[in-house]
């Protein structure tokens, strides 16, 4: 159920111009709706744009299955101009993440609007002050409730492809926010990795074995995903809490979390896909984790699984001919960062990804600061190809 325990946002009128942008509250279950379906109407027929699952939106938003409501509290706000929707916005505070980042800051997530500078405005003054409330200093978006959610504003990369893991916007979004005063807090670039054509290369090989060798690891695969839950899945998620700790805005899973994504994700993995690394004592030290692309699949289902998204779905995931591949999760203990182990991820990958007839791989978002990261693809043939941002503003007092 979605009902909201506070109304003192219920309706917010902006008089920005003679026109007057109405800001409502979502405070049923025909609102949500309403705030879900918006970014399926505005990008109808967009050739680029990843529509999610309209299930798995209605799970993010109860704050009854969405194990992040822990430490995170929302409302959800739409804008609308002559009685018609024209935009969406999600205001949330992540307080585990603020404590842990020692800041007050409000994040602005799921925002979408028509080109209006009016409705854009309107709805992050909604953010704004839902902040103010809540004892915020600053606004910073679009972010979600934690890592495993969508963030960064596509500013480069308009003509690409998104992928089920992204945000795709127009490209008057990023205009929208530096009118408004908003400046850039963090960027992150994604990359096209080409996959060889003939097997791994020989440097790439090389160090892989050099690594094995030095440090007695070993990659191991599991066939069946109940069993890879049940010896390594509080471990992945656990070597990630340790790998992104230091990485902007993160906040650590915590144990319900964990179980829900191990339920949630591990089980429907194509296990191919999935290679860890563990030491001579069987401990977890890295993990990799891709999948096929779901996002031509997405498009056709345009974010229904029925009546024939589902086929739609499984076809990308176990049929046909498929060219892209999504890595989805790359973690590395601290420890052995920056000694070569993510070698031995891709020398096991890349003859998987050559049989499956994989012509490219898209690294989805890595912070551009992040060096470590795109070390990794210095073997590869690459093309930075989109580029998204998040944005910070002072809350005026």
């Amino acid at each position: 159920m979605f009902f909201l325990e506070k109304e003192y946002l219920c309706e917010l009128n902006i008089l920005i111009h003679p026109m007057a942008i109405k800001i409502k509250q979502v405070s049923n279950k025909k609102e949500l709706k309403d705030f879900i379906r918006f970014n399926y109407e505005l990008y109808k027929g967009n050739a680029y744009s990843v529509p999610d699952l309209y299930d798995d939106m209605l799970s993010t938003f109860d704050k009854k299955k969405n194990a992040a409501f822990e430490f995170c509290e929302a409302e959800y706000f739409l804008a609308y101009k002559d009685d018609k929707l024209v935009g969406r916005v999600a205001a949330i505070i992540n307080h585990k993440a603020n404590a842990t980042w020692n800041k007050k800051d409000v994040r602005f997530g799921w925002i979408d609007f028509i080109d209006d500078l009016e409705v854009s405005e309107a709805l992050l003054k909604a953010v704004e002050q839902y902040g103010k409330e809540h004892g915020m200093e600053s606004i910073q978006g679009p972010l979600g409730f934690t890592d495993f959610d969508a963030e960064g504003m596509l500013v480069e990369g308009f003509d690409q492809l998104s992928t089920m893991a992204t945000i795709y916007n127009y490209p008057y979004y990023p205009e929208h926010m530096e009118k408004l005063g908003y400046e850039k807090e963090a960027d992150w670039v994604e990359f096209k990795i080409y996959i060889p054509e003939n097997g791994v290369p020989e440097k790439h090989q090389r160090i892989s074995d050099l690594i094995q060798r030095k440090y007695n690891l070993k990659v191991i695969k599991y066939t069946s995903g109940k069993k890879l839950s049940k010896d390594y899945g509080q471990a992945i998620f656990e070597l990630m809490n340790e790998a992104y700790k230091p990485l902007f805005g993160y906040s650590a899973l915590s144990q319900h979390q964990i179980d829900q994504y191990v339920k949630q994700y591990l089980p429907i993995v194509d296990l191919k896909l999935v290679p860890l690394i563990v030491d001579q004592e069987g401990q977890l030290v890295g993990v990799g984790i891709s999948m096929p692309s779901l996002s031509v699949a997405l498009q056709k289902a345009k974010g229904k699984m029925l009546p024939f998204g589902w086929y739609h779905l499984a076809k990308a995931l176990y049929f046909g001919k498929r060219k892209i591949v999504d890595l989805l999760l790359i973690a590395v203990k601290p420890e052995y960062q920056n000694k070569g182990v993510n070698a031995l991820l891709f020398s096991d990958l890349i003859p998987v990804y050559q049989k499956e007839g994989f012509e490219y791989a898209e690294s989805n978002p890595e912070l551009e600061m992040n060096g470590r990261v795109q070390s990794q693809w210095e073997y590869f043939k690459t093309e930075q190809h989109k580029r998204r941002r998040a944005f910070i503003k002072r809350i005026s007092l």
